[in-house]
């Protein structure tokens, strides 16, 4: 970075002022952009010239001085404009309020202990507590709070030994996907010596008694990279309560094929180790099962070829239950017997018009959790497929848990919806009874919100859902601020979801809207396989269709109109904005895949290729040339409000994209409109827990809803 590029002065403005009723046109102050150094990178792409300005910004801030003064530039100018923003202070301090109830974790029993999570509302991590028996008194077993001072440390994963007598543990620091798991004695309260490193994509696994674990890791990466390098030779270990890592023994890898990753799972009763392949993010996997009877933990493969979804539900023996979309795309429940050296599969629940997501075997009976039209149900079969009940949920909204084993019918399920935080509930599969386990207190009335699920029409005639969600005495004949959020892809289903900054959102008179676009699994492999690769279009359009179909509704308009999306889905935002930018008045494109021709070149990007395609084969290239983000934003012309959230330390999706995205809009003629981006440092890929501190979300939250607030006319919340 030169002297002068350091120097460069930053915009001052004067305080813009927002208009007092919704629907008055916000003003539109100019600003000044840090000048990006332009490079000359252009290369040839199946006779295409692909040029690539920005290159430079794929370089890991950690290392590069120039990128990471880049971001310091970057940010300036963002904390200054956001600083002008009327009632960001306000928002922040109704999020604080909104973000201060009681948070109760799914627990998981071992023996009589019940192992939770609770956050007593703005801790930055959620504290993870036992209790002995289901009314002992609870007391804190791991505290990750005390971990580091900025609060980004935070404990990734956590599971119980069989016996309840250790827990093991994943630390993530500053949000990175890289894991190091440590091993707790719950009785003395001291933490092992033990430490393994390099952990990732990993479940962890007890063996019978708790004497070790299975888990997944990739070999220790170079240092320069260990953030953005690609991960390779994915493989099982087992490690021994009480040794050194070094010791860990080889359990399965595949040397041969060093793109696959593996994931392993130990069965109820202990006795089968069943372990996973996949080739990227399409759920299709070989299995290989490994004897945790015999010494050496013999292996052989029980499905071939990377066909179908294989998802254990539980196991008796011999007898393995699966959910499976083997001959079923909305999926369906079978037995396996692996007692022979070939394994016999028997229908137990055929495939139905809803969509299977989750099968659990809990005491002698299997619990399923269907998506009807994206929301959840719950249905209770016998052990031979037959329907014995539903459990009864409190309406439109999502179910998670279920989990348990054979021998006992206890287990406990989670549901939350948009205006209702996750209530954590106690079922018995043999009795059907249900009770409450925790019920937080909020600081609103859920029963102030409605929920409508609508159907519109994509651009083929496909017929879409979405929710709708407003304050029950809104009147929706009157154009709002509309916040409509999508995602898109790789077979993941939106379902309804308790975010508090929502509720601030909803509260101050907005629209939160949903929409359930191809790509996902709302609708099983059909409406997944619409949403990628040559398909990829579809999933826009279908976004699109959703604008279209709220201003023409009269719900909104397009200067009230703001559109959100993470990941993919904010992909889906920087693709949709440059298809058309018309529609919308401001948007937020999140930690988004924002160029499509080396997004497989960086850490996990190369799983990806399943729902993008191979950007060096000419027909996925051509796809993928044509709707990529940066590749696409034109010279000039007039583009909504556009502010980017990223960390500088996501090494799922790196932050050069949207380095290279912003840059790339800011050196075009797009109007007066801010085109800014919010780096977020120790932060990781994870936008809601997964290790975010409270109060970064907080902050985080202040500053976007003040930002498309203004850009959509938004009232200005009460700063008394």
């Amino acid at each position: 970075m030169t002297a002068a590029r350091l120097l460069l002065p930053l915009v001052c403005l004067a305080a813009p002022t927002l208009a007092g009723a919704q629907g008055s046109a916000p003003m539109e102050t100019p600003l000044t952009y840090p000048d990006t150094e332009r490079g000359d990178v252009v290369e040839e792409q199946f006779g295409v010239a692909v040029a690539d300005p920005y290159r430079w910004l794929e370089n890991d801030v950690r290392v590069d001085p120039a990128v990471r003064d880049w971001v310091t530039e970057q940010n300036a100018v963002t904390d200054a404009y956001l600083e002008t923003q009327p009632g960001r202070d306000a928002i922040a301090a109704r999020l604080a309020e909104l973000w201060n109830y009681e948070r109760v974790g799914i627990p998981a029993k071992r023996g009589n202990r019940y192992f939770y999570t609770r956050n007593d509302g703005l801790q930055n991590q959620s504290v993870l507590y036992m209790r002995e028996g289901l009314d002992g008194e609870p007391r804190i077993v791991i505290d990750p709070n005390s971990w580091s001072e900025d609060g980004t440390t935070a404990m990734a994963q956590w599971v119980p030994s069989p016996d309840g007598r250790y827990i093991a543990y994943g630390v993530e620091d500053g949000g990175t996907d890289w894991r190091t798991i440590r091993i707790l004695d719950v009785e003395s309260g001291e933490t092992l010596a033990d430490a393994v490193e390099w952990a990732k994509f990993t479940n962890i696994a007890w063996v019978e008694g708790g004497a070790g674990f299975v888990y997944s890791r990739f070999p220790a990466p170079e240092a320069e990279g260990e953030f953005q390098s690609l991960n390779m030779n994915h493989a099982i270990y087992y490690h021994a309560i009480g040794s050194d890592q070094s010791e860990d023994r080889l359990i399965y890898a595949t040397p041969d094929r060093p793109a696959l990753n593996h994931f392993a799972e130990v069965t109820d009763d202990k006795r089968w180790l069943l372990i996973y392949s996949s080739e990227g993010t399409d759920d299709a996997y070989e299995m290989t099962l490994g004897d945790l009877t015999q010494d050496g933990v013999p292996v052989r493969a029980i499905i071939t070829g990377f066909e179908n979804n294989w998802d254990l539900a539980g196991s008796s023996g011999d007898a393995l239950y699966f959910r499976t979309n083997r001959n079923a795309p909305r999926e369906r429940i079978v037995r396996m017997d692996v007692s022979g050296d070939a394994p016999v599969i028997t229908e137990l629940v055929p495939e139905d018009e809803a969509t299977l997501e989750g099968a659990s075997l809990v005491g002698n009976r299997i619990i399923a959790t269907y998506l009807v039209d994206a929301r959840n149900e719950a249905r209770v079969f016998d052990l031979e497929g037959n329907l014995v009940s539903t459990v009864d949920v409190p309406g439109i909204g999502s179910l998670g848990g279920f989990r348990g084993g054979p021998e006992d019918p206890e287990t406990f399920f989670a549901f939350e919806s948009f205006a209702q935080p996750t209530t954590i509930y106690r079922y018995d599969s043999a009795t059907g009874a249900t009770d409450v386990f925790a019920e937080p207190e909020v600081a609103f009335d859920p029963a102030d919100y409605t929920v409508e699920q609508r159907f519109y029409a994509s651009a083929d005639g496909t017929r879409i859902p979405m929710f709708i969600v407003h304050r029950a005495d809104l009147d929706l004949d009157e154009s709002r601020p509309t916040l409509l959020y999508g995602y898109g892809g790789f077979n993941i289903s939106l379902t309804p979801e308790f975010i508090p900054a929502r509720v601030q959102w909803m509260e101050s008179g907005g629209v939160f809207v949903l929409a359930n676009i191809r790509g996902g699994g709302e609708y099983g492999a059909a409406w997944h396989d619409a949403g990628r690769l040559q398909n990829k279009q579809n999933v826009f359009d279908d976004f699109i269709a959703a604008g279209e179909f709220l201003i023409a509704e009269g719900i909104t308009s397009s200067d009230q109109l703001a559109v959100h999306g993470r990941s993919n889905g904010g992909l889906l935002i920087g693709t949709v904005v440059n298809q058309r930018p018309d529609l919308f008045a401001a948007a937020i494109p999140q930690v988004g895949v924002m160029d499509m021709l080396r997004f497989n070149r960086f850490t996990a990007g190369r799983y990806w290729v399943d729902d993008y395609g191979h950007p060096d084969r000419e027909e996925d290239f051509r796809t993928l040339y044509g709707y990529s983000p940066y590749h696409n934003i034109p010279e000039s012309g007039d583009y909504p409000a556009i502010i980017v959230p990223t960390a500088d330390t996501d090494d799922r999706v790196v932050p050069g994209h949207s380095f290279k995205y912003m840059a790339a809009l800011q050196h075009a003629e797009l109007g007066n409109r801010p085109r800014l981006i919010r780096i977020e440092t120790r932060s990781g890929h994870a936008s809601g827990g997964a290790g975010r501190p409270t109060r970064q979300l907080i902050s985080e939250y202040a500053d976007l809803w003040a930002f498309i607030g203004y850009w959509t006319g938004m009232e200005v919340p009460d700063t008394e």
